[in-house]
């Protein structure tokens, strides 16, 4: 037996388009005969698509006085909906025609974190080599499940085997040490010290919301790894800010907030440029985990992924961050 479905009541409830077009246009160019010469139609088919569009919605959508038309309150609310709407629909339409076009763009996909602190300061370099080529950055949390119709030419992440028809390449693994402004250092001498560390504010990265980024470092894990219990029932721990945005931890340590763990790979170019400073001697090596520029296997001899994969290599190598393999031998090809 066929199982009718049921009226949508959006779709059925929807003024005629054309007339909606109709409507548009005349309230953009507040004429009848500007908007039938914009429409390539006649004066006389605006007029009556307009009319059916009052009669429909039960309310007079503009005030007319000889050829000039103002819109009424109706008419403005209705106009500020129909035109954005429009204009959505207007540029999707014209990016799925520009899709094929594109032979030149590369669609990168990483962290908010790593594309913030790292991707933004370098990419003016490869964008000066390569001025042909777009890039196109996609930021999430969620690597195992992306947005209809994103299909990423490259991610940059700790995950070796997003999925099926990508190849991987590692990169670097994990120092992670502590990292404050230099302001709060001043203020704060004793932090130097593990004890002195247990006893300020610490700014920690939650893994909410991040389940999809690997392994999980926070200060607890961080503290552990040089025999330390960060006990947050103690009075000495009592002061713990927990956000799942490494953005926002670094803001608040660059506005002088406290003290949070500073992947080096992402805070190096701060500690350089005086903004951050490591607190103390301590770091953690994590080096069991790695981090991978992964590539779409279609993309292995387009000529835009080589550029930018000899690009991005020989910024990891200069840069030296924390190397531990061979980065110019790709791993086997990924299991689905």
């Amino acid at each position: 037996m066929v199982k009718h479905v049921e009226p949508d009541q959006i779709l059925v409830k929807m003024p005629s388009l054309r007339a909606v077009r109709s409507f548009v246009a005349a309230a953009k160019y507040q004429n009848f005969t500007r908007a039938a010469e914009a429409l390539c139609v006649t004066q006389a088919a605006i007029s009556r698509q307009i009319r059916e569009l009052e009669a429909s919605l039960g309310v007079s959508l503009f005030k007319r006085a000889g050829r000039a038309v103002e819109l009424t309150e109706a008419g403005t609310i209705f106009y500020d909906a129909a035109y954005l709407s429009f204009v959505n629909i207007a540029q999707a339409a014209q990016r799925i025609k520009n899709s094929d076009k594109r032979k030149h763009e590369l669609i990168i996909c990483c962290s908010p974190a790593f594309s913030a602190f790292w991707l933004s300061s370098r990419l003016p370099s490869f964008f000066a080599g390569h001025p042909d080529i777009d890039v196109n950055i996609v930021t999430t949390n969620n690597f195992l499940k992306m947005e209809p119709g994103i299909h990423p030419d490259i991610f940059i992440n700790k995950v070796s085997d997003p999925r099926e028809g990508y190849h991987s390449i590692p990169l670097f693994y994990d120092l992670i040490y502590p990292v404050c402004s230099p302001l709060f250092l001043k203020q704060n001498p004793d932090i130097v010290t593990l004890d002195g560390l247990l006893n300020t504010t610490l700014l920690n990265l939650s893994p909410y919301g991040r389940s999809q980024i690997a392994e999980h470092v926070d200060w607890e894990v961080w503290l552990s790894s040089h025999g330390v219990s960060l006990d947050i029932d103690s009075e000495g721990a009592r002061h713990l800010f927990n956000a799942n945005d490494y953005n926002m931890l670094i803001q608040m340590v660059l506005n002088h907030q406290g003290v949070s763990l500073g992947w080096n790979q992402l805070v190096k170019p701060m500690i350089e440029q005086g903004w951050l400073v490591r607190v103390g001697d301590y770091e953690a090596e994590y080096r069991e985990k790695l981090h991978y520029l992964t590539y779409s296997q279609s993309k292995k001899d387009n000529p835009a992924f080589r550029a930018f994969k000899d690009w991005f290599l020989d910024v990891i190598k200069t840069e030296d961050t924390c190397l531990n393999r061979d980065v110019s031998t790709p791993t086997q090809p990924l299991k689905p």
